[in-house]
């Protein structure tokens, strides 16, 4: 919670108008990209917004809507629609300890999706996700096996809500204990660079019966932060 409150801090100090954006993880035709100073300035602002998205994703039970809202926030495609795209062929196995977490006997059938949520031409989560059918109702698999809908859109009549087992950043723009630092890093004449991904959350969705009956991971890509940079000025 720490790391969320100077996030939020430090968004209402710099605005959150600042973006990153490195090379596409995907063969679909990047957009032109703004390049990224890496300097103090620009790291702070990259913080800033890891620490919002965090925070914006943690206070809502779909992914799949707050990265609709934040599409649409931040104008990265010219209509702020999440699509969700299946990856076939790429079926992961049930992790060990989900059957528990999940409630379910050794013998439960369950089903595994992965989809990549795009906003234009940017993938900003790649999602594994493993699900229990006879907690869903048969139109609700139906849309599942035969669509690309977000998962999160064909369940939303279970009024469901989520608890969240992990939230962790995977790549952080400040060192480890920069705020007791009294210098930050070093500005170079290069472009600051991300990693593809930046955050991962694990979560389980509960239906209105409190039986759970889906496990998701979720991934996030350095693609969130494809918007332009505000003109703010440089030390």
């Amino acid at each position: 919670m720490r790391g969320v409150r100077r996030g939020a801090a430090w968004s209402c100090a710099l605005g959150l108008g600042s973006s990153l954006l490195v090379a596409p993880l995907h063969a679909r035709e990047p957009q032109a990209a703004p390049v990224w100073r890496d300097d103090a300035t620009s790291r702070l602002e990259a913080l800033a917004l890891l620490q919002s998205l965090n925070a914006e994703l943690l206070s809502h039970p779909s992914a799949t809507l707050t990265l609709e809202r934040w599409c649409a926030a931040h104008q990265l495609a010219p209509v702020a629609k999440i699509v969700a795209e299946r990856v076939q062929g790429q079926d992961k196995p049930l992790p060990p300890e989900a059957r528990g977490q999940l409630q379910i006997s050794a013998d439960e059938p369950v089903r595994y999706r992965r989809v990549q949520l795009a906003c234009g031409e940017h993938v900003l989560s790649e999602a594994d996700n493993w699900y229990v059918p006879s907690r869903l109702t048969d139109a609700m698999n139906r849309e599942l096996d035969s669509t690309d809908t977000p998962f999160g859109k064909v369940v939303q009549a279970l009024h469901f809500r989520r608890q969240t087992l992990s939230a962790q950043l995977l790549w952080s723009p400040l060192p480890e204990g920069w705020e007791s630092k009294t210098t930050l890093p070093p500005a170079s004449d290069a472009s600051l660079v991300m990693p593809p991904h930046v955050l991962e959350h694990r979560a389980l969705l509960f239906d209105q019966a409190n039986r759970p009956f889906s496990l998701v991971v979720e991934t996030y890509t350095s693609q969130v932060f494809a918007f332009a940079p505000p003109a703010l000025p440089r030390p």
